[in-house]
């Protein structure tokens, strides 16, 4: 026994193995890591990178829709851009649709949903009232709207005359018609921000409130002003660049019902990048006008994520 027991003791211990696996244990787990996500990335490069990249080389080329060929041009799209005089009404109709349109439809989000939020029955019906212009599609909507704002047989004229006042061409008059848009855009993102504010207010405690009313704040304009508007902060960032966003993307009523005109008060830039690629075949200039649409969205998003990394409170 003592012989065996000398010889035992005289072998090597086997610990290498664990050693070693555990050196190849990490990149394993790094092969396997980059092989789950592997297939996201190559489908993020093909669907979103990828078009974004050939829009943006496209823009630097005189190419036209069917052409066997194409020509490097530079910047010439970009110089006949800035120098035409179309560009600019419909940046400027753009932008003054988007500082008409996000105010508006933010403010009554936001009332609406204290009103159903305060309110003690029907909250599931008046969310649903309220909520149908964003299930229902724009251009079916935008179809109602241009019966609704007829000249001769509208609803809104036919309520004017009942009150004796006149009748008017509120999309044929280039006065009147960009306004008749936003008023549109209004009550199609009214719903939808009213949701918003809705999942807002719910998170925020009772507590709070019964705090507030101790300490003074006995009005409902002392508790929205003390407790409800600071902890919507988040949330009102996330809605105005959201809308914005979506009111820079406005197409659907202007090709419906204005198709830009009368005189140009409605063009907008989509509607314009809409025409050029599809009705002139320019799709080099229309390429263009697409970077510099994505420039203005690409700034709202850049706004966006750097008032949630400070964590945002009004």
């Amino acid at each position: 026994m003592s012989d065996a027991a000398s010889t035992l003791g005289t072998l090597p211990l086997a610990r290498p193995a664990p050693a070693v696996a555990a050196r190849r244990s990490p990149r394993l787990g790094h092969v396997a890591a980059y092989g789950l996500v592997g297939p996201a990335v190559v489908l993020m490069l093909l669907m979103l990178l990828g078009p974004l990249l050939g829009v943006i080389a496209l823009s630097f080329t005189d190419y036209q829709l069917g052409a066997p060929s194409l020509g490097w041009i530079g910047l010439a799209n970009y110089q006949e851009m800035f120098a035409d005089r179309v560009f600019w009404i419909s940046l400027t109709n753009t932008l003054t649709y988007v500082v008409i349109v996000v105010p508006g439809a933010v403010a009554l989000g936001l009332g609406v949903a204290l009103l159903i939020q305060s309110g003690a029955g029907l909250r599931g019906f008046y969310r649903m009232v309220y909520f149908l212009p964003v299930m229902a599609t724009l251009i079916a909507m935008a179809i109602v709207w241009e019966f609704m704002l007829h000249p001769q047989f509208g609803l809104v004229n036919g309520l004017l005359r009942s009150v004796g006042l006149p009748a008017h061409g509120w999309l044929q008059d280039s006065n009147t018609a960009l306004l008749s848009l936003c008023v549109i855009g209004i009550w199609q993102a009214l719903g939808f921000n009213m949701v918003l504010f809705l999942a807002g207010l719910v998170s925020i405690p009772k507590s709070l409130y019964d705090a507030a009313e101790i300490d003074g704040a006995g009005s409902a304009w002392s508790r929205f002003r003390l407790v409800t508007w600071p902890l919507l902060g988040p949330v009102t960032v996330f809605v105005v660049v959201i809308t914005g966003i979506r009111s820079f993307q406005v197409f659907d009523t202007v090709h419906v019902l204005t198709k830009g005109g009368p005189s140009k008060s409605t063009e907008v830039l989509i509607h314009t990048m809409y025409m050029e690629g599809f009705e002139f075949f320019r799709s080099g200039y229309a390429a263009a006008l697409t970077v510099v649409f994505l420039v203005f969205v690409l700034a709202l998003t850049l706004v966006k994520a750097h008032l949630a990394a400070r964590q945002v409170h009004a």
